[in-house]
């Protein structure tokens, strides 16, 4: 039996007008430091986020989750952020801020296998 390592995760949320405190999850951010693991995950239905939010501008939101995905990859193009350790682009992708795309308080948990746990964690928390 593979030993559990801790793991950590936030939702992506999108909150499209934020003096109103409503969002929509749309992905999911895991890191497990023991298994050298930042992965985002996420789902832009462009339906869902229409009905919710009429005048969101969908071309801007895939910018922003973009851009997470780079953070977390560690990409060349990921800016100062993306060449932060492992650790330090999770803890800036999950700070509190006031922007249309946010994230929700860091959970902590137990994995075997990080991968999963995130496959598990999207079906639960966005589809």
């Amino acid at each position: 039996m593979q030993q559990r390592q801790l793991f950590e995760y936030a939702v992506i949320r999108v909150v499209p007008r934020v003096e109103r405190e409503e969002f929509l999850n749309i992905g999911v951010i895991l890191y497990c430091a023991k298994q050298q693991f930042l992965q985002a995950k996420y789902l832009l239905d462009e339906e869902r986020l229409h009905a919710f939010a009429h005048d969101l501008d969908i071309a801007e939101l895939k910018e922003h989750i973009c851009a997470m995905e780079r953070i977390c990859t560690g990409d060349k193009d990921a800016g100062p952020i993306g060449k932060l350790d492992m650790a330090s682009r999770f803890r800036w992708l999950t700070a509190t801020r006031s922007t249309i795309v946010q994230t929700s308080k860091v959970h902590p948990g137990f994995c075997e296998d990080a991968s999963e746990t995130l496959e598990k964690l999207f079906g639960q928390l966005v589809v």
